[in-house]
């Protein structure tokens, strides 16, 4: 502020003088360049024109297009241009910079042509005005055009010619630059072998990226972090993290960007502890990095700890920003937190950026996958504009929660405001058919995905499967399937194994040989088989395919609940001790199931298809993961009024099903289930699934 006042007395001080030498002009517009002061230098510029002052060159008018041109003011830099009675190369190449800063690329075309005379600097502001907008070929070519015309490309010229062809992925004329490069000598370089090493590495041949970077000899911090995001772009985290390490035994010292690329590949390869143990270590954290860490536990099913980090972000008033806001709600989506999720709504509001179109999709999203379609319903109905996530966001939230009409009707309107609907769109569609069990919709809706000129994906495949197999059409389902365009993968025949019933036992032994073959280490297959031979009695069968299971080392998923008491997410497993509260946890659920008896609900321990006796099965079937986390809300909260929110990370079973809605007429509350396919609203003794799930 001190150095604007001086200089802005020392206009003044001018003005009460008159006139004065090429010295003090040229000082005073110096001053003004270094202090971003336009009022003073257009103040400069009125008084050399009241006084028809006339430099000998074309440096102080220069220096004013190149500050007008700075602070935006392109109509000044303009007018300093036109009434210059003498114009050099500078002059120009000062307008040139001004059209390219101001983003104008016709006059840029125009201003470049009509010079009269070039140097290189008026092809590199070309060249990097085309390579930093997204059009790398044009940049190329001005390249070519340089040298055509007899100048010689500097350092800053082969820096963006490398960066364009990183863009275009083009190795071929990469390596033709970095030919040139070695020839005129400007390999030894540090600006130019770091631009060689990243085209490099951007372009797929991280092996010579890495040959280059090994032999650099003065290496800073940015050819660290080149070759580093190398390895993360890439997918090769490992390598990621070696070279880090390697980076904290040189001299050098890790910046932001190094460190935000490291944690991106721990979370990458699934080392969650090692990107927090990272993190930990910061002296300082900007945003990008705290960003980092709460989508990379969203990613590896880390949600709690996302919402923890969030909360430590809000206590540091750190800076949030539209991504790491719409991270942290799809964090609270997963985990069905409600009361986290409309606390983060509120903080949408407060700093500001409650009409972001990705901050609202994912609250339209989260509110759906918290059973709560009224509030989805008026985030989107409120929004100032929608894009086809909304949308299809919006629809999927209606189908999950049982809303079919709802669902549809909305297909159809999105339709009418001229949205054309994508892949995502028609999934959602074919998933509220599958809901509703509407056979001949769900068959139209999937033949107009080639109507809209598209081609069903395998998600399109898979939904049919389901709608055929549930409407018991197992025949259909295995027809569409071999008359498939694509290669079947997992999902098609896991989805064809999921739906037959024990009648259907040739079809599941045809899906599970051809999941065997694709993913042998997947237990998922050989439990459903193996399921499916026990309900029909067949234990030789069981035990061949158990020790098929077992002789392929395959892992079987924990299958859990949760639900969201005080603000805090609690999990438990089926026959759970685990708990802190695990005794008033199993009286509640002892005294549930009592009650629930006398008014009609009898334990289907036939589901249990375990060779064991009925005590046995009684017990297993009694204490599965979702009624011990109603246990445990009602527990908290016996005299509440809101819905009971349980989240279970599979398809819910027959007898829990049944459960549920007996249990809701005894609670006198709603009872909401999200399971791996669809939500369950119970109340009164009924669910909104109909029993169709």
């Amino acid at each position: 502020m001190k150095v604007k006042q001086k200089l802005h007395q020392a206009i003044d001080l001018l003005y009460s003088n008159g006139p004065t030498s090429f010295d003090d002009y040229t000082r005073l517009v110096l001053h003004c360049a270094r202090a971003n002061d336009f009022i003073q230098a257009k103040r400069l510029q009125s008084h050399m024109e009241l006084h028809l002052f006339q430099p000998k060159d074309s440096f102080i008018h220069n220096q004013l297009i190149h500050l007008y041109a700075k602070l935006g003011k392109l109509a000044d830099a303009q007018n300093v241009f036109d009434n210059m009675t003498k114009t050099d190369v500078y002059s120009w190449n000062a307008l040139l910079s001004a059209y390219a800063k101001m983003d104008m690329v016709e006059k840029l075309h125009v201003v470049f042509d009509q010079m009269p005379y070039r140097d290189s600097i008026s092809f590199n502001t070309l060249i990097a005005y085309f390579a930093n907008n997204g059009n790398s070929g044009k940049a190329l070519k001005v390249l070519m055009r340089m040298q055509e015309e007899g100048f010689q490309p500097t350092h800053h010229s082969y820096v963006n010619a490398l960066q364009a062809c990183s863009q275009l992925l083009d190795l071929r004329h990469g390596k033709q630059i970095h030919g040139k490069i070695v020839v005129t000598e400007l390999g030894g370089n540090t600006f130019v072998r770091n631009a060689v090493t990243d085209m490099y590495a951007r372009c797929g041949d991280i092996d010579r990226a890495r040959w280059l970077f090994d032999r650099m000899i003065n290496k800073n911090v940015v050819s660290w972090n080149l070759m580093i995001y190398g390895y993360v772009k890439l997918g090769k985290p490992d390598e990621c993290i070696h070279l880090f390490d390697e980076m904290q035994l040189s001299a050098l010292k890790p910046d932001i960007v190094t460190v935000s690329n490291v944690l991106n590949a721990c979370f990458q390869c699934g080392r969650v502890d090692d990107a927090r143990n990272i993190f930990s270590k910061l002296p300082k954290i900007d945003e990008i990095c705290w960003t980092t860490m709460i989508v990379g536990y969203a990613q590896n099913g880390r949600e709690e700890d996302a919402l923890m980090l969030f909360c430590d972000m809000l206590r540091r008033n750190v800076k949030l920003d539209n991504y790491t806001i719409s991270s942290v709600i799809s964090s609270c989506a997963k985990l069905a937190s409600l009361h986290h999720g409309q606390v983060v709504h509120g903080k949408v509001i407060l700093v500001g950026i409650e009409k972001d179109m990705l901050v609202l999709s994912a609250l339209v999203d989260m509110y759906s996958k918290c059973g709560v379609t009224l509030d989805a319903w008026v985030v989107f109905e409120t929004m100032p504009i929608r894009n086809i996530i909304t949308w299809n966001a919006m629809i999927l939230g209606y189908a999950q929660n049982g809303q079919v009409p709802e669902a549809l009707a909305l297909y159809e309107r999105m339709q009418q405001e001229n949205f054309k609907p994508d892949n995502i769109t028609f999934v959602a569609v074919l998933s509220a058919c599958i809901n509703a069990n509407m056979v001949k919709e769900g068959q139209k809706y999937f033949d107009a995905i080639s109507e809209q000129g598209m081609t069903p994906t395998l998600d399109h495949y898979a939904c049919m499967v389901t709608l055929l197999g549930r409407s018991g059409r197992i025949d259909k389902a295995v027809d569409l399937i071999q008359g498939m365009p694509h290669k079947p993968n997992c999902r098609i025949w896991s989805t064809l194994l999921s739906v037959c019933a024990k009648t259907d036992l040739k079809s599941a032994e045809l899906a599970a040989s051809y999941l065997f073959e694709l993913d042998p280490h997947n237990a998922g297959p050989y439990i459903m088989l193996s399921n499916l031979y026990a309900a029909c009695g067949r234990w030789k069968d069981v035990a061949v395919v158990r020790s098929l299971m077992k002789e392929k080392s395959a892992k079987k998923f924990a299958a859990c609940s949760w639900v969201e008491v005080g603000n805090e997410v609690h999990r438990f497993v089926s026959e759970d001790h685990s708990h802190q509260e695990v005794g008033k946890i199993y009286g509640e659920l002892n005294r549930l199931i009592s009650i629930l008896q006398k008014i009609g609900y009898n334990p289907d321990i036939n589901i249990v298809l375990h060779n064991v006796g009925e005590e046995e099965k009684f017990r297993s079937i009694s204490y599965h993961s979702e009624k011990l986390a109603l246990a445990f809300a009602l527990i908290r909260k016996p005299n509440g009024i809101e819905p009971i929110r349980i989240i279970k990370n599979i398809r819910v079973c027959d007898d829990c099903h049944v459960f549920m809605k007996f249990a809701s007429i005894t609670v006198g509350r709603p009872i909401i289930m999200r399971d791996s396919n669809r939500f369950h609203h119970f109340f009164e003794g009924k669910c909104s699934c109909k029993d169709n799930w």
